[in-house]
């Protein structure tokens, strides 16, 4: 008798790849963005489902269809029916973080069959780090022949992550960062995350003083050409267009556009030599789980969070 498995996708364009080379078993699609907005422990909770609807609807105009998302993770419900179950997830930030959700989901429905892990990154041959649905069918299939079997100490480290992530302190992640485990681009995507906070000095993450260099650097004719370079020059984050749009639009008091293209203006120029803090005039109150963004800087000097200013006690 066959074994029943389960596929967790990364996304609906990797479960169409996924059809496309005669995958039969049953998928379960994640489609969410948990690297952004509040987060709670609680993941199949109404209360987790309501915070998720309201941050996608405030922040990007994202309706969710909460019986749909059920509907979806129903397949995990009876959790008897599955022998494997196998999780697709990439080397950046945005799907390691929904990682951390997924294998906490499934923690919480006390679902307890073996894991195994697919994850696109470097691969041989190729100079840039790849996405799964990026891969040729022969590299996607060799890295489902080549899946990982997470064991108890992987399961723990995510649950482990995943309360952190939702609490109040994330220099608690730091010790993680060192860890080892078989999650080998986990080491790259904390050290990103914390770097999204503020500057200490600069008041810029380094995400967004990517952007200033890529204007800086670059003959950049417009906010599309500007969207195409930073998706292809993110590092480990992972974002898509409509995270990058919105971070893009909230650095525009550090540049100009004209007929000839997007230059940056003497506020840009001043951010990038970390003359001023301009965290607060820029604005990005986004909230990373459990804590808010402009109530914590990243001081390079002690390599950690520290208070905002403003929000010491």
């Amino acid at each position: 008798m066959s074994k029943q498995i389960l596929h967790i996708t990364n996304g609906s364009i990797l479960t169409d790849y996924l059809r496309e080379l005669d995958f039969e078993d049953d998928i379960l699609t994640w489609q969410e963005m948990l690297c952004e907005g509040p987060t709670i422990p609680e993941i199949a909770s109404d209360e987790f489902f309501n915070i998720r609807h309201k941050f996608l609807q405030d922040y990007y105009d994202i309706e969710v269809d909460i019986e749909e998302l059920k509907a979806e993770l129903s397949k995990l419900d009876d959790p008897n029916k599955y022998d494997e179950i196998y999780l697709w997830f990439e080397y950046d930030l945005f799907c390691h973080i929904n990682l951390l959700g997924v294998i906490n989901l499934l923690h919480q429905k006390n679902i307890n069959r073996p894991l195994y892990f697919i994850c696109s990154g470097r691969v041989a041959g190729e100079k840039n780090l790849k996405g799964l649905a990026e891969l040729s069918a022969e590299q996607l299939l060799d890295h489902y022949h080549k899946r990982t079997l997470l064991t108890t100490t992987d399961k723990d480290l995510c649950i482990a992550l995943w309360r952190t992530y939702c609490g109040k302190d994330h220099n608690i992640l730091k010790p993680y960062i060192v860890t080892k485990s078989s999650f080998k681009y986990m080491t790259n995507c904390l050290k990103a995350h914390l770097k999204r906070f503020p500057h200490q000095k600069s008041g810029l993450s380094v995400i967004e003083d990517n952007i200033l260099r890529i204007i800086r650097d670059n003959d950049v004719k417009s906010l599309h050409h500007l969207l195409g370079y930073s998706l292809n020059y993110q590092g480990y984050y992972g974002f898509g267009d409509t995270q990058l749009r919105r971070i893009i639009s909230k650095l525009s008091v550090f540049y100009d556009i004209s007929e000839t293209g997007v230059v940056l203006n003497r506020k840009g120029h001043e951010a990038l030599l970390r003359q001023h803090n301009f965290a607060a005039e820029v604005n990005n109150d986004m909230t990373y789980g459990g804590i808010e963004r402009l109530e914590f800087q990243f001081s390079v000097e002690q390599n950690k969070l520290v208070k905002t200013i403003m929000h010491v006690n």
